[in-house]
C-alpha cells in the first residue's frame, strides 16, 4: 500500500496491519525481529487471500497490506541499549486512531501481532474501536510451547526471512525455565535482570528450513482466520468452524484444538503469562 498512489486504492479494501517493535533480540538477532516476522505473516497471508478470491473469481473488496507499526510497549526491554517502547498509551492511541482514519476509505482492519508486550494494548484499543462500530479485529503469531524470546523459534524465522542479519556466532542460550515460572521476577525487574544477555530460551538448533515451515504454517493460520473473520469480544480472531476448514486444518483443530491448527511465534503467543510480560 505504501508506494500506491491514491486514485489506485479503489472500493473498502480490507486493510491489513503488521504491529512489531523495536527492542534487543539477544546478542544474535536484530532489533527488528518482531516487526520482521509480523510483517512476513502480515504479507504472506494477504497473498493467500488475494491468490484464492482470484482462482475463486471473487469479486470482493481488496486485501492491502500497510506499511508496519515499528514501535510498540516494550518496557520489559527497556535496559537494553537500542530498545525504543513508546508504551502501552501512546500505542493505543495510535492503533485507535489509525483504525478511525482507516474506516474513511477502508472496510475492514486486521492488525497482525508480533510482539508479546502489545496483547494487553491491542485487547483494549481493538475492543474500544468496535464498540464505536469500526470492523476492526487482530492475531497474533504464537507457537505453542516455543521458548519465550530470542529462542529456537524466532531464530530459525530469521534465518529465513534475514539470514544476512543473524548472528549466529553469537547466539547462546539465556534462561531457559519457562516463561510462567519467569513471569514474576521479568514484571519486577525486567528481562535484563533475569536473562543477561537478553534471551529467553535457546537458539541452539536453529535453521532456515524450520523457519520457512513456521512462517508457512504461520500465513496459512492468518489467511484463515482473516477469510473467517470471527472476532471475540476483544477483538481476537479464532478459528473458522470445522466445516468451513480445510481437511488437513480441520484434522489438526479437532486432534490438538485450535492452538495446533493455528502455530506461530512466541512474540503474540495467547498464553497469559506471555502477555504479561511488558509492564
Amino acid at each position: 500500500m505504501g508506494r500506491a498512489a491514491w486514485p489506485e486504492i479503489t472500493g473498502a479494501p480490507l486493510v491489513v496491519v503488521a504491529v512489531g517493535s523495536t527492542e534487543q533480540h539477544g546478542p544474535h538477532l536484530p532489533l527488528d525481529t518482531d516487526t520482521v516476522v509480523a510483517t512476513a505473516v502480515a504479507r504472506a497471508a494477504v497473498q493467500r487471500l488475494t491468490d484464492r478470491d482470484r482462482t475463486e473469481e471473487r469479486s470482493g473488496a481488496r486485501v492491502l497490506l500497510a506499511p508496519a507499526l515499528a514501535f510498540g510497549a516494550s518496557g520489559e526491554h527497556a535496559h537494553f541499549p537500542g530498545t525504543v517502547s513508546i508504551g502501552h498509551e501512546a500505542l493505543r492511541v495510535v492503533l485507535i486512531e489509525m483504525v478511525r482514519s482507516l474506516s474513511l476509505w477502508a472496510g475492514r482492519c486486521v492488525f497482525v501481532n508480533g510482539h508479546g508486550g502489545n496483547v494487553a494494548t491491542l485487547d483494549a484499543a481493538v475492543a474500544q474501536l468496535r464498540a464505536e462500530g469500526h470492523d476492526t479485529a487482530w492475531l497474533g503469531c504464537g507457537v505453542p510451547g516455543a521458548d519465550a524470546h530470542a529462542g529456537r523459534t524466532e531464530t530459525s524465522l530469521m534465518l529465513h526471512l534475514a539470514p544476512d542479519d543473524v548472528r549466529l556466532d553469537a547466539a547462546v542460550p539465556g534462561d531457559t525455565r519457562p516463561i510462567a515460572q519467569l513471569m514474576p521476577e521479568l514484571t519486577a525487574r525486567g528481562v535484563r535482570a533475569v536473562a543477561p544477555n537478553g534471551v529467553l530460551g535457546d537458539p541452539t538448533g536453529a535453521t532456515a528450513q524450520e523457519g520457512r515451515a513456521l512462517l508457512r504454517t504461520l500465513a496459512d493460520n492468518a489467511a484463515r482466520r482473516i477469510q473467517a473473520w470471527r472476532p471475540d469480544p476483544r477483538g481476537r480472531l479464532g478459528e473458522p468452524p470445522p466445516s468451513a476448514q480445510t481437511p488437513a486444518a480441520a484434522r489438526r483443530t479437532a486432534a490438538h484444538g485450535p492452538a495446533a491448527a493455528a502455530p506461530g511465534t512466541r512474540a503474540a503467543t495467547n498464553n497469559s503469562a506471555r502477555e504479561r510480560l511488558s509492564p
